[in-house]
């Protein structure tokens, strides 16, 4: 399957539409204080919109599309590797910053990556409270509200604001602090906002230097192909040891300007060896 430049086009409109759509149901539910809150596993915060977007872009996506694949983080969070490599497939975060959502901040995204064989092709992510639509197409190059963007590259390591995340399960906090704090030594700060989509925009936009975490594939799928897009270059600091295609492979990923990749990259390695030892 080879992906045709006018369908890419008609895909990217209807995951526009469907963004802004979810972002008016988040800005309602917000303003009207209805949405209900429990948690996953008892960690994780999920609320009833949450849900909401996702059963709204799934039944807009169905409805163009009734042979497309959906990975979403609420109502579809399985799917096999090798049907993501060969099929096309829809890889979506409905609220990704939900704590944020929640709690009345404004880094709150909807997160729409479309892969196709196992390569993510177009990304939208709408940040309805702050009224941002970051947008791309592989190859096209990415917008925000319209706009052209691009990475602004740091001079150094030492001259980036670097951005980073951490997860719901706590047990694995006392090695990504020491990661932290390896990284902080050897940038200029750290910036994290609990919206993996949106940092890796802001790396697209130029507003950080660079980005790494370890996400779900909903979380960066879209965010990834825009900071690419924008001129970053994107992979993953540690092996890949299964057949999940690295497009929408979130575990250890991340993206920065060619001038600061490296380096980066290899302070990240080193606190991989300081583990396995």
């Amino acid at each position: 399957m080879k992906p045709a430049e006018e369908n890419l086009a008609v895909i990217a409109t209807l995951a526009e539409k469907l963004a802004y759509q979810a972002g008016e149901l988040l800005i309602e539910e917000r303003q009207k204080s209805r949405f209900d809150q429990h948690y996953k596993q008892g960690i994780e915060l999920v609320t009833s919109a949450d849900i909401a977007v996702d059963e709204l872009i799934r039944a807009g996506i169905l409805a163009h599309f009734p042979h497309h694949q959906i990975l979403s983080e609420e109502l579809a969070p399985q799917v096999d590797a090798s049907l993501a490599r060969s099929s096309v497939l829809w890889v979506i975060d409905p609220i990704d910053g939900t704590i944020n959502f929640a709690n009345g901040h404004p880094h709150v995204a909807i997160s729409i990556g479309v892969a196709i064989n196992g390569v993510t092709q177009v990304a939208v992510v709408y940040s309805p409270f702050l009224k941002e639509c970051f947008k791309a197409i592989r190859g096209q190059g990415a917008t925000l509200n319209g706009e052209g963007i691009a990475v602004k590259p740091p001079e150094s390591l030492g001259k980036t604001v670097v951005a980073t995340g951490f997860p719901y399960d706590k047990s694995q906090v006392p090695h990504l602090a020491g990661r932290l704090s390896t990284v902080l030594q050897q940038v200029q700060d750290i910036r994290r906002t609990g919206c993996a989509s949106l940092d890796l925009c802001s790396v697209a936009a130029g507003r950080y230097g660079a980005y790494y975490e370890d996400v779900k594939p909903w979380d960066m799928a879209a965010g990834l192909l825009i900071a690419e897009e924008a001129g970053a270059k994107v992979g993953h600091f540690s092996e890949r040891i299964d057949d999940w295609p690295a497009s929408i492979d979130g575990r250890q990923v991340m993206a920065a300007p060619a001038s600061v990749y490296q380096a980066l990259f290899d302070v990240l390695q080193t606190t991989l060896e300081r583990t396995a030892v």
